[in-house]
């Protein structure tokens, strides 16, 4: 196995689900709480890990997270973990599920509202590591949630907000990529495009962190190059492989901060009416934001984007946009917001809670409502 410890500890190979229980054993967890969703029941994927793992087919299984996790479902998850008198937590699946995993951890032993911990609330300094472990087993190759330090959440009250400390971080990230292979062309797509606006987003972030960077570069490659052939051959287990370790990269610079196009996907993703995938969002307002960004670039983010140009593929640096497009056509990703059913009255709503979303601070230029307004309009 290779192991990694960059920011936690993280098993990556084929086949590393096997090592469940024993990393499970390490953190002195004998009776975890599994959270996934219908999906990944349905896709025979948690019999699978639990097999797999060494764990008990009767391990309990809180099954119910949405699309885009929710405080009702944290409850839920709760509920369900104290009643088994569970004493750690492994998400199992997409973004969601590895979200909701971390937010019932955080929610098992801190006090008062979940909002009280919003990082735009204060919540920072308020989350602490006493917090039962968290054990990440992603199934997409997208968020890299199995190594952020953020779970984002929509709130009875409709507002998407992150929560976000070092403590969120999971204890362990398994990360095989045998698992990723039954996700359909679509999925594959999508996620992979929330990876690659990672690594970009981050890359671009103004914040002066060297390792980060180059790791998002690393990242971006390794995506560029693999996820037509992922989306096109989902058996191909080189391309999964390195798709897989892209998105884990993309996650690993979290800590550089992203930028416009995640400000807007949050609120995006909150419309509870549309049900709007988080990757396909980010691949939709990719090209805009790019745009937008290079507008009167510094000269460190004229030379960031000659950097992308050359492993995009793009002919000069104010090609990106349209390289993007090209790229979503390939994927069979819409084309526009319009195409993803977003209507333009939904704007002014989204544009006041993007300025307030934590990415908006290391956006790679600074950005108000009217240029979100604008980005929007001209994603439609």
């Amino acid at each position: 196995m290779a192991l990694i410890t960059y920011l936690t500890k993280i098993q990556f190979e084929a086949g590393a689900r096997a090592l469940l229980k024993d990393e499970l054993d390490a953190l002195g967890c004998k009776a975890p709480l599994i959270v996934a969703d219908k999906g990944i029941v349905a896709a025979g994927l948690v019999a699978e890990v639990l097999k797999a793992g060494g764990l008990s087919a009767d391990t309990p299984v809180y099954d119910g997270t949405p699309e885009n996790p929710t405080e009702a479902a944290v409850h839920e998850a709760l509920d369900l973990y104290r009643a088994h008198d569970c004493d750690g937590i492994v998400g199992l699946g997409g973004g969601s599920p590895l979200d909701l995993a971390k937010a019932v951890s955080l929610m098992a032993t801190h006090d008062g509202a979940l909002a009280d911990y919003a990082v735009i609330l204060g919540g920072l300094g308020r989350i602490r590591k006493d917090k039962p472990p968290v054990v990440a087993i992603p199934t997409t190759a997208g968020t890299g949630s199995e190594v952020g330090r953020a779970a984002l959440l929509t709130l009875e009250d409709g507002r998407k907000l992150g929560f976000i400390s070092p403590y969120m971080i999971p204890d362990v990230a398994i990360c095989d990529p045998e698992l990723t292979v039954g996700l359909p062309p679509m999925l594959t797509a999508a996620t992979g495009m929330d990876a690659l606006t990672h690594c970009i987003e981050t890359y671009l972030s103004p914040r002066y962190n060297p390792p980060a960077e180059a790791i998002a570069l690393d990242g971006l490659h390794r995506v560029a190059r693999n996820i037509r052939e992922a989306t096109r051959n989902g058996s191909d287990m080189d391309a999964r492989t390195e798709m897989m370790m892209g998105a884990l990269q993309g996650g690993m610079t979290f800590q550089k901060g992203l930028g416009a196009v995640h400000s807007l996907s949050h609120p995006l993703g909150a419309l509870k009416h549309l049900r709007l995938h988080h990757g396909t969002l980010n691949a939709v307002l990719l090209p805009a934001v790019l745009a937008f960004n290079a507008e009167g670039a510094s000269d460190a983010a004229a030379a960031k984007y000659v950097a992308l140009a050359g492993i995009l593929g793009a002919a000069r640096p104010a090609d990106l946009p349209a390289t993007i497009e090209a790229l979503n056509r390939d994927l069979g990703m819409p084309s526009n917001l319009t195409e993803m059913g977003v209507p333009a009255d939904v704007f002014d709503g989204v544009a006041d809670n993007a300025v307030l979303d934590h990415s908006t601070a290391t956006n790679a230029r600074p950005i108000e409502k009217a240029d979100f307004v604008a980005i929007l309009n001209a994603a439609l």
